[in-house]
């Protein structure tokens, strides 16, 4: 990186917004996966759209890899910079420029933090469901970067569904507008479709146009423990052939209740083998409905106990405690590394079944909790990747566990992306042909490749 270059993004950005610094470039140099860092050669924080754009502009006309990143909370590596590349932080670009109650829609910039997003839509009464378990500090942009998922992914999908359209600038700082503010929109390709997930390969986001639905008009949270993984399981698949879909479906092992109850005491019960936690919400009559229902459906399947929150505090605590399960695992060894293998929702009896058979196989602590709902769950595993042989086994466990997934039909990520960490894994899941045309549209929109190399396809 050459001073006449820094001054020119200086000029850009402001001074003040270029952090050359060693130890502010180290604190870029990571994300939440368990990667080697890579510090980058410099940092950018843009704070208005002309700053973002021009700043993508110049990287491409030096030839300099970019990596842009909000809060850097992906378990993917979707965010390692690339080695003497710059990194743009979006956290100066965060306003919510319009809720606009009418039409139900949003227009955000990428640095909004997702849950006070959630928050202000919510005092109007409005809704947006995606709630990644990283909310409180994980950005919008990052967020449709990855297309995370959530606790409500089973009855209300994920990012992607709530993506009306993307204005983003592309590698030469033109700004690109996609998808439009109306509920109807089938003009031309749909290029928002492209850009969701990208990992920010193929553009960067300047603003994106969210959709918003009704507040649900009432909840109802309750908690069911069980003997076994296995029959706490069955009920999740018993729940979703009953065709009652609850907006959360959360299973939590042995272990990572214990865990969590160390951590958030939180009053779980640390002595049950299995707990489902679920909430279903929507007009009060049918809430009262499908609550009864599921009790009903858990009590058949072997529930010991099925308790409902009876106050908000209550309902409250519960799911504090369930978005603590990330936190209060990584207490317990140095290393952490959550996956988020999907399989079919028919199939997470048998997925329970593997990881347990993977675990003793491969002498791993695995703890497991996730979103059985939608045959999201996230297999943990508790490690010290400084212990060399140890780190061997866990690596060859964690291919076993891609490879398990895959067998049922499913997927290497349900909501985490492909970022570094899988890209080595997408062969086994989709064809030659598909990665070729991928790389073939990546070279089309990037030819010099300075867009987050190294993501989701490979060099």
């Amino acid at each position: 990186m050459t001073p006449l270059l820094i001054q020119e993004f200086q000029n850009i950005c402001g001074k003040e917004n270029v952090w050359e610094d060693k130890v502010e470039r180290a604190a870029y140099s990571y994300d939440a996966a368990v990667l080697d860092p890579v510090i980058p050669a410099l940092v950018l924080r843009p704070t208005t759209q002309e700053a973002l754009g021009r700043s993508v502009a110049l990287c491409n006309q030096n030839g300099v890899p970019l990596t842009v990143r909000g809060s850097g909370t992906n378990l993917s590596g979707g965010t390692i910079p690339y080695a003497h590349g710059v990194v743009i932080v979006t956290n100066g670009l965060k306003r919510i420029v319009e809720i606009n109650e009418a039409d139900m829609y949003a227009v955000v910039e990428p640095g909004v933090v997702t849950a006070k997003f959630a928050a202000a839509v919510e005092q109007k009464k409005l809704f947006y469901p995606p709630d990644p378990g990283s909310q409180a500090v994980s950005t919008l942009g990052g967020n449709v970067a990855e297309n995370a998922g959530g606790l409500r992914g089973l009855k209300y999908g994920v990012t992607k569904d709530y993506v009306m359209g993307i204005h983003f600038f592309d590698v030469n700082g033109e700004l690109i507008k996609t998808g439009s503010r109306t509920v109807k929109c089938a003009t031309g390709y749909n290029l928002g479709a492209l850009l969701v997930g990208s990992e920010g390969t193929l553009g960067v986001f300047s603003r994106i146009i969210l959709k918003l639905i009704p507040l649900p008009a009432h909840r109802k949270s309750m908690m069911a423990t069980f003997p076994t993984m296995r029959s706490a399981s069955e009920t999740v698949s018993a729940i979703i052939a009953a065709h009652v879909v609850p907006a959360t479906l959360e299973i939590m092992d042995q272990f990572t209740i214990q865990a969590v109850e160390n951590f958030s005491h939180a009053g779980l019960p640390t002595e049950a083998a299995a707990l489902l936690l679920i909430e279903v919400d929507g007009h009060p009559a049918q809430v009262e409905d499908d609550a009864a229902r599921v009790e009903t459906i858990c009590r058949e399947h072997g529930a010991e106990g099925v308790r409902v929150a009876s106050t908000a505090a209550e309902r409250d605590g519960v799911w504090a405690a369930r978005r603590s399960a990330l936190s209060a695992l990584a207490q317990l060894k140095p290393t952490l590394v959550l996956e988020d293998a999907t399989v079919p929702r028919s199939r997470i009896p048998e997925m329970i079944v593997a990881l347990e058979e993977i675990a003793k196989q491969y002498d791993l602590t695995i703890g497991t909790f996730g979103h059985a709902g939608d045959g999201n769950l996230h297999p943990t595993i508790l490690t010290d990747k400084r212990n060399s042989s140890e780190w061997k086994r866990v690596e060859a466990g964690i291919e076993a566990i891609f490879d398990r997934a895959l067998a049922m039909g499913g997927t290497l990520s349900g909501e985490h992306g492909t970022g570094i960490a899988k890209a080595r894994f997408l062969a086994k899941e989709t064809t030659a042909g598909t990665i070729l045309y991928s790389r073939r549209i990546k070279a089309a929109l990037d030819p010099n490749n300075i867009l987050n190399p190294g993501k989701i396809i490979g060099e």
